[in-house]
């Protein structure tokens, strides 16, 4: 029953240490993870099947996948003076990437142009944040327009790929109003719980419990998790919108938390990035269609059309950021973060192949360009970054 599982978690377990080894190589562990999952599946060596264990915490990683992702949203960067500049850039990505899936529709290469145009708009914020935070940039515009940027870009694609796929079927018009209702209630949440932190006493009985066995704080954080998962189901939708949501949630209700209660995010981080996350990224590589990517030439030609694919519509838009003073170095190294994308690539695949969305080959291809994508472009981004006027002046005289 959990031999399968034994060998997933070790290979979580390797991957941080394999990375170690080559600590000049920036290779994000998701990426190595996925891999690991190819080589050892069914693809190549067939030592590992995803069995029904495996499976199920595969699920759960995913849904906790998106709530770290709604976690990590700062709501602060999509408001204020730069908040325009990343409607609009956020509003051509969506432009191109209707003319891009509706292209590829028309020329017989891809089966949903809408699935393909909302994988495209997502950018992996999680993986954004740390190259910025290495290059010291995430205070200044270029970070504070790349961060939100990707923010807008994650809310949306989770937003429309739970709208319009979903195994329930529904009218547009009953599912926008459920969306609503479900933003609604996510608003109720949010205020309750921001009344009720008045109270001396809950506020001291959470401060007592939050750091003793009773983990009150995870404790409350996963039934949030689970129960808003359960009512977005319920509502018609995939239960990782509602996990979505209630990382969104837990950010509006404790923005400062990394202050006050430093250790609440890491242990969040240590369920999501130390047991269910790796599961998923593993199980995903286990369950890639290899041999549908290698069966044609055609099919391996739609990696590189997808990464270009990622680089027109989110890294385009970021010529928009010139209006704000950035270098030519800066605008470039914004689009290409902007076009690091891979878990709501991974997300979007998968949920088009349960529903016969998207054929195996054009989702082996689109999860290929993602890890592609992680690899490349914060490789290209990091010394633009490095070398930009933002930089040379954020340094003391001692550390030029």
């Amino acid at each position: 029953m959990y031999d399968n599982l034994v060998i997933v978690l070790a290979v979580a377990a390797s991957v941080p240490f394999l990375l170690s080894l080559v600590p000049r190589v920036r290779l994000p562990g998701p990426v190595l993870e996925i891999v690991a999952g190819i080589v050892l599946g069914p693809a190549v060596l067939n030592l590992v099947q995803p069995d029904a264990t495996v499976q199920a915490l595969s699920v759960i990683g995913l849904s906790f996948l998106l709530f770290l992702a709604g976690l990590e949203i700062d709501f602060e960067q999509l408001r204020g003076p730069l908040a325009n500049l990343v409607a609009i850039g956020l509003a051509a990505s969506i432009v191109l990437a209707g003319v891009v899936g509706w292209g590829l529709n028309i020329a017989g290469l891809v089966e949903s142009p809408l699935l393909i145009g909302i994988a495209l708009v997502a950018t992996s914020l999680g993986l954004l944040v740390p190259i910025l935070k290495d290059a010291d940039a995430v205070a200044r515009p270029v970070g504070q327009l790349s961060i939100g940027g990707a923010s807008a870009g994650e809310i949306s694609a989770v937003v429309l790929l739970s709208l319009f796929f979903s195994e329930h079927s529904s009218s547009p018009a009953s599912r926008i109003l459920l969306l609503i209702g479900l933003a609604c209630l996510a608003a109720l949440i949010v205020v309750t719980s921001m009344r009720a932190k008045r109270s001396i006493w809950l506020s001291k009985t959470l401060v007592n419990l939050a750091d003793t066995s009773a983990q009150i704080r995870v404790r409350l954080t996963m039934v949030l998790i689970v129960g808003l998962a359960a009512v977005a189901m319920q509502l018609g939708f995939e239960a990782v919108l509602g996990a979505f949501i209630a990382g969104a949630v837990v950010r509006l209700i404790a923005p400062d938390a990394d202050q006050k209660h430093p250790q609440f995010h890491v242990k969040l981080q240590g369920i999501g990035y130390g047991f269910l996350v790796p599961v998923f990224f593993v199980t995903s590589g286990i369950q890639f269609d290899l041999g549908a990517l290698f069966a044609d030439t055609s099919s391996l030609l739609r990696v590189p059309m997808f990464l270009a694919a990622l680089l027109l519509v989110r890294g385009l838009p970021a010529l928009v950021y010139r209006r704000a003073g950035l270098s030519h170095a800066e605008v470039m190294a914004s689009g290409l973060l902007q076009a690091t994308s891979l878990p709501v690539i991974v997300v979007a695949a998968t949920i088009g192949l349960k529903l016969d969305a998207i054929q195996p080959a054009n989702a082996a291809a689109l999860v290929a360009a993602g890890l592609l994508s992680v690899i490349v472009f914060p490789l290209i981004a990091l010394p633009l970054l490095n070398r930009s006027p933002g930089h040379a002046k954020s340094r003391t005289p001692v550390e030029a």
